[in-house]
């Protein structure tokens, strides 16, 4: 997508995204960030017989147990589930989501067909913008596609951004994300 003019975002709200970047981004937050990294690995998950993933010998998650059916029977909903769920409290029909979204028919029918679909990232936004879903239910269904929006990266912020500040138009959002040389949804 290629962006002449700023026609759709308010130079105010560039300039204050900006800020934004530079205030999260900042390398204050780096030492925070280090911090967390090194006690996660302090407490790295173990496995059956008592030894961390990293000095196990085998791939992580493979255990000599097997995982008990109770907990493969009690996963939460899917990308999928919760996508459809949220389009009928939002009132919307599917093709008024996917348009919004700007995601074709073939996608969502791909979707719909497949309960355990993974979209890719922007996708997953794409939907959450055209939902016009808040922070926290944005980060609920980017969880359930394998996500999370991450300070360390510029296009998480950008589209946190918008998110915590209401701005749900797919355009809007693009030209942001499009002015700090990051990837369009």
């Amino acid at each position: 997508m290629i962006f002449k003019k700023r026609r759709n975002i308010d130079s105010a709200v560039l300039t204050d995204l900006r800020r934004y970047i530079d205030e999260v981004m900042n390398p204050a937050h780096e030492e925070e960030l280090a911090c967390f990294e090194a006690s996660a690995a302090d407490s790295a998950p173990y496995m059956g017989d008592g030894m961390p993933f990293k000095s196990a010998g085998r791939p992580p998650g493979v255990c000599r147990s097997a995982v008990p059916v109770e907990v493969v029977n009690t996963l939460d909903e899917s990308f999928a589930q919760m996508l459809f769920r949220k389009i009928d409290e939002k009132g919307m029909t599917d093709a008024q989501c996917y348009k919004k979204a700007g995601r074709d028919r073939k996608l969502f029918s791909k979707i719909r067909s497949n309960p355990g679909y993974k979209p890719g990232k922007p996708t997953a936004i794409a939907f959450a913008l055209a939902l016009e879903l808040d922070y926290d239910e944005t980060e609920e269904l980017l969880r359930k596609a394998g996500f999370a929006l991450s300070h360390s990266s510029k296009f998480d912020v950008i589209v946190e951004y918008c998110i915590t500040h209401g701005i749900y138009d797919i355009m809007q959002v693009n030209e942001a994300l499009y002015e700090f040389d990051q990837v369009t949804i």
